[in-house]
């Protein structure tokens, strides 16, 4: 028997009778997605994590649904220093997950890594416990302090995120 998928109703299931009927995911249903985007450019020459400004936010209609964050964040960076820089979502004022970021890029005659350029994809799933507005925020930081770090290098690139409400 075939899975059955219905975008209205979620993913339903094949039960084990002979009349070949289904029945309704109870959980792991999407029960909400909010999306945004921004193409403004974020620089840092900063050692700590610092806030782009760049925001998301999502209002969980239960306080045990999960919340599922896809992004993908491009980003530049000059420093000479490996990782170069991280990006991190953070939720109020805890990070949820760092990435670094890695690319091998044009050498120097130093040998120093120089304009390194990539989009940082990032999938975190997220319990935030609440039924009230949960707003999420990208940081970033230049990890040696030395050279910058951008986010959405020269305004031409866009950074997206994806906020799914997962049912329990």
């Amino acid at each position: 028997m075939a899975l059955i998928l219905n975008g209205d109703t979620g993913i339903t299931f094949p039960v084990a009778t002979a009349t070949g009927s289904a029945t309704q995911a109870s959980a792991g249903r999407v029960l909400q997605v909010v999306n945004a985007t921004s193409s403004t450019e974020y620089s840092t020459s900063s050692s700590t994590f610092v806030a782009t400004g760049f925001t998301a936010s999502i209002t969980p209609s239960s306080s045990s649904s999960k919340i599922l964050l896809t992004a993908r964040v491009p980003v530049r960076s000059n420093n000479s220093q490996s990782p170069y820089g991280s990006v991190s979502w953070y939720r109020g004022g805890s990070a949820l997950v760092t990435t670094n970021t890695y690319e091998s890029g044009a050498t120097t005659s130093a040998g120093n890594q120089q304009d390194i350029r990539l989009v940082v994809p990032q999938f975190i799933l997220d319990s935030p416990a609440t039924t009230s507005s949960v707003t999420y925020s990208l940081y970033f930081v230049c990890n040696s302090g030395a050279g910058s770090m951008y986010v959405n290098p020269n305004s031409a690139f866009t950074t997206s995120i994806i906020l799914m409400e997962i049912s329990a």
